[in-house]
Formats: C-alpha cells, sequence, structure tokens
C-alpha cells in the first residue's frame, strides 16, 4: 500500500529516502527543512532526519501531533526515556535507530556474537573500535560506533565503558575520523601480540540509510505506542 511520507529534514539523507520512496510507490507529501513551517498534510508517517541539537525538541513536538515518525538522528539517545515516554502518553509510534541500514543491523548482531567469543581470551586480545565518516558528521563518535560499543561492552566487565579517542585509561577506545568522501565504516578490532580479528562494515553510499528508513515506514503500523528500536523490526 501506498503511503503519503512527510520528510522533517531535507537535506542529503532527506533526497536520498525521498527517493528511495518514490522508488517503492510511496508519496512523499511534504519536506521541510529547518527554516520552514511545519505542515505534514495527510501523511501516514513522518520520517526526522535533522541535527542532534534539534531531534529531541522534535521528536516532543511530533508525539503530540499523532502522527508515527521514523528518526534517524543521531546524537541525542541519552533522552530516550522522556521521548519514549511522550510518545506512550501520546498513544503516538516512534521507531528509532543508530543506523537504519540493514547491512549495519546484521553487523551489530554478529557483533554481540564476536564478542561473546571473544570474551574468553579477554586476556589476549585487546577490543577497539574506529569509525570514519564524512566532514559534515557533527557527532562524534558516531551513534553507530557507540551501538556497536554498547554490544561489546557486557562481555568485557573489566573496562569502564568507553572512551572516545583512548582518552580515558581502562575504557573501550573508539576512534573517530572525517574524511570525505566516506559514508560510513565503523570497524570492531580485537588485537592480540600475534594476530588481529576485525569486524567491518563498509557503506558504499547513503541509500542503504534511506532503504531501511522507508522499510521501517512501511511497518510501524505493527507497533503499539511507544518508542521502539528498528532491530525489533528486523529481528523479533
Amino acid at each position: 500500500m501506498a503511503l503519503n511520507i512527510a520528510l522533517l529534514g531535507y537535506g542529503k539523507m532527506g533526497q536520498a529516502i525521498e527517493a528511495e520512496a518514490l522508488a517503492r510507490g510511496h508519496i512523499v507529501v511534504a519536506r521541510i527543512r529547518s527554516t520552514d513551517a511545519w505542515d505534514f498534510g495527510k501523511a501516514d508517517v513522518v520520517i526526522e532526519f535533522t541535527q542532534p541539537d534539534a531531534a529531541v525538541a522534535n521528536l516532543h513536538r511530533l508525539a503530540g501531533l499523532g502522527t508515527p515518525v521514523v528518526c534517524g538522528t543521531t546524537g541525542w539517545f541519552e533522552e530516550l526515556p522522556a521521548v519514549e515516554e511522550s510518545f506512550t502518553n501520546a498513544s503516538n509510534r516512534l521507531v528509532y535507530a543508530s543506523n537504519f541500514s540493514l547491512g549495519v543491523q546484521l553487523a551489530l548482531k554478529a557483533n554481540e556474537e564476536l564478542a561473546r567469543l571473544m570474551a574468553t581470551y579477554r586476556e589476549q586480545y585487546r577490543p577497539s573500535i574506529e569509525e570514519v565518516h564524512h566532514k559534515a558528521k557533527m557527532d562524534a563518535p558516531s551513534g553507530t560506533a557507540i551501538s556497536f560499543a554498547e554490544g561489546l561492552l557486557p562481555h568485557y566487565p573489566q573496562l569502564s565503558g568507553w572512551s572516545l579517542d583512548g582518552q580515558e585509561p581502562g575504557a573501550l577506545p573508539v576512534f573517530a575520523r572525517r574524511e570525505d568522501p566516506v559514508p560510513g565504516t565503523h570497524t570492531v578490532r580485537y588485537e592480540s601480540d600475534i594476530d588481529r580479528i576485525e569486524l567491518v562494515h563498509t557503506a558504499h553510499n547513503r541509500r542503504g540509510f534511506a532503504l531501511g528508513a522507508v522499510l521501517a515506514a512501511e511497518r510501524i503500523h505493527e507497533l503499539g505506542p511507544g518508542a521502539h528500536h528498528f532491530s525489533k523490526l528486523l529481528f523479533a
């Protein structure tokens, strides 16, 4: 069934999402930039891809409008409990993720299993994470890199959380690099004195992120009120 989709945020990602939505037979009824007034028309779902400093206010406002929301903005997840409460109280639905790429979601699952296997050899192998993105990306480390860290850390209790660029001794080092043109590469690395094991996901373009966001929009009505991670639609 064709959906009426409103895009809140119409930069490069918004335009990529529009292309995927149109290719799948949907209709884009609104394209809203940061300086535009909000008018979503008869949208069935809003896809929000803006900036970290705007996302939380946007989500609280969207919760009360009653239209289901897919949010691909990162850098705001510390406010997730309050956002989830807003959507639950408003009987509205939100699907969020640090990364809507199907390949990334599969890699995150593989990361959890690899970390479980490596835990037996935690004295031999030193884990770290590296992410590389284009220079326009504002948050560092990326939300996806943090998701990889969160999947690894439960198996390494001796590590005191994660630390950007290894600045804190005893924490999992997460290195962030900004280079153009790089849509996104994430590497989980286990290093020993004799070898190295790596799990790598490399995005060739933005299409994977855009397709995932549209897939979430297509299936969001399967969920009840509240905030739901994208993986619930993929692996439940």
